[in-house]
């Protein structure tokens, strides 16, 4: 009997403990209106930037016309060789170095303008090519009060900070929703943007969509803050209440 006491006295402590975390602040866009609607009119596109990564790859009709501008290397597998794609780097001048024609400036480029560009400079050399890019290291960061932080790879060439969240399994009930940080990176020199999740105006945002490497970090609220110390404190409260409820099971036990 004793046993099932001690239980529901903890069980009570525990909701105790987490009725403690204010409900108001963990609301997304609470400003929203019933079928409001909103035209996303951000015209944000991945600018590529230095130490990327790309991928790029030049197709014809003719595919000994185009090989030379594929860079490949060859990969042992097994008692073969099979070749694989080398992706180029972005230097610190924010150029690659592309096969024939040399140096190109993409640093500050979306991939479509730098296949803009490619074409032409390739039209001398090549009918119609076709020429696929991609980022090969987008990665986003995401730390702080969310259920699951770590790096995550991004596949595309857009991700919004809403995603990037997901990724993380949401911000957990500890997490601040209101003054997410996003750290980015240009040119070497950290450029720190808040954003509140609680407000629809988050959607128009500057750091709404993410960048490549960008960092999110959410701050913990001060329920989040005073966790460790609210912990210690309930669990010598259910220490202290369990030894009373023991005490008083055994003395009445043997009166």
């Amino acid at each position: 009997m004793h046993q099932k006491i001690k239980l529901a006295c903890c069980t009570a402590i525990t909701c105790l403990i987490i009725s403690c975390s204010p409900s108001k602040d963990v609301v997304y866009f609470q400003d929203a209106s019933q079928f409001e609607t909103l035209v996303d009119d951000n015209t944000f596109t991945t600018k590529f930037k230095v130490d990327d990564l790309v991928s790029i790859h030049v197709s014809t009709l003719d595919p000994e016309a185009s090989a030379p501008f594929n860079l490949f290397r060859g990969l042992e597998e097994g008692v073969a060789m099979r070749p694989e794609q080398v992706n180029y780097l972005v230097d610190k001048n924010g150029e690659i170095d592309f096969p024939v024609i040399g140096k190109v400036k993409i640093e500050g480029l979306s991939p479509s303008e730098t296949r803009e560009l490619l074409k032409d400079k390739l039209k001398d050399y090549l009918k119609d090519p076709i020429i696929n890019i991609r980022i090969r290291n987008f990665t986003v960061t995401v730390l702080g009060a969310v259920n699951r932080p770590g790096t995550y790879p991004i596949n595309g060439e857009q991700i919004t900070i809403l995603e990037a969240l997901g990724y993380a399994g949401d911000i957990s009930i500890k997490g601040r929703r209101d003054n997410v940080m996003v750290i980015r990176d240009f040119d070497g020199t950290k450029v720190y943007n808040r954003i509140d999740l609680n407000q629809k105006g988050a959607l128009k945002s500057p750091v709404y969509y993410l960048t490549q490497n960008d960092v999110v970090y959410v701050e913990p609220n001060k329920s989040g803050k005073s966790q460790s110390s609210l912990d210690q404190r309930a669990s010598i409260a259910i220490s202290i209440i369990s030894t009373l409820i023991t005490s008083t099971v055994i003395f009445l036990t043997r009166n």
